[in-house]
């Protein structure tokens, strides 16, 4: 019988880590990488069964996985994020995968939810994650959006991973900080130049078309406008965060 190590990455998730927890009945361990949480998750997570590991984060979650991947004990790995819950479906289809004797990497389709909005179109559409695949030869790349790698053929799971993206606008713009911040500091690190009436008037108008008409966020009424407009503004802060970086080490 082949097992599965479910692993989390935290930090002051005592809102979430529960709910997550409890909603992982596939996996026969489950590990939670905790980046020196303040709040009640380590006791929560441990009262749930789950195995809870310190590690420091230091805005790398790629290293973060890896080493999750390292601390794992089964033949597979699912990866699950504090905010994302898995459905009764997908918790069959994942045992039926793992126990079909072929080694695959299984994208995942997740549905964004809001906790008293609607919305399911532009940046808030439905989309596929590479989060089940055999320990063997697993990995992790990438500094702001994570890329998954596994050595094996890649096959996609039909039932649903929800994920609950933010509870409130403080939430949210705290993590449009961070992720602004860090694609701003790997383009620079990569040695990105950027040019101000491309990156920073141009791209943003073409970034909220995108997510507004082409990907239909107008369907999703006023918080699929917001929404499109945040992303029109995600996309200015990043390249003016650049733009300064290259002409003055970001300092105004």
């Amino acid at each position: 019988m082949s097992t599965i190590t479910a692993i989390i990455l935290a930090r002051n998730e005592e809102q979430h880590i529960a709910d997550c927890i409890k909603s992982i009945q596939c996996a026969d361990e489950i590990l939670v990488i905790d980046d020196g949480s303040t709040d009640r998750t380590v006791e929560i997570a441990e009262t749930l069964g789950a195995k809870v590991i310190p590690h420091a984060l230091n805005g790398d979650w790629s290293q973060q996985r890896r080493f999750g991947i390292s601390q794992a004990s089964c033949d597979w790995i699912l990866f699950i994020d504090s905010d994302e819950r898995v459905s009764p479906e997908l918790n069959d289809e994942i045992r039926k995968a793992v126990q079909s004797g072929e080694k695959k990497a299984y994208w995942l389709s997740r549905h964004n939810i809001f906790h008293h909005n609607s919305a399911t179109h532009g940046s808030m559409r439905p989309d596929k994650v590479l989060r089940l695949m055999p320990t063997e030869g697993a990995t992790v790349e990438g500094f702001v959006h994570e890329t998954f790698i596994s050595p094996f053929p890649q096959d996609t799971l039909k039932g649903k991973l929800f994920h609950y993206t933010y509870d409130n606008w403080t939430q949210y713009f705290n993590k449009f900080n961070k992720y602004t911040s860090a694609a701003a500091e790997k383009y620079y690190e990569q040695g990105k130049s950027c040019s101000f009436w491309k990156d920073i008037i141009f791209h943003p108008h073409w970034a909220f078309f995108k997510i507004y008409i082409l990907q239909k966020g107008f369907l999703d009424g006023k918080i699929g406008f917001i929404l499109s407009l945040y992303h029109y503004m995600y996309t200015v802060t990043k390249y003016v965060k650049l733009y300064y970086l290259n002409k003055s080490n970001g300092r105004l």
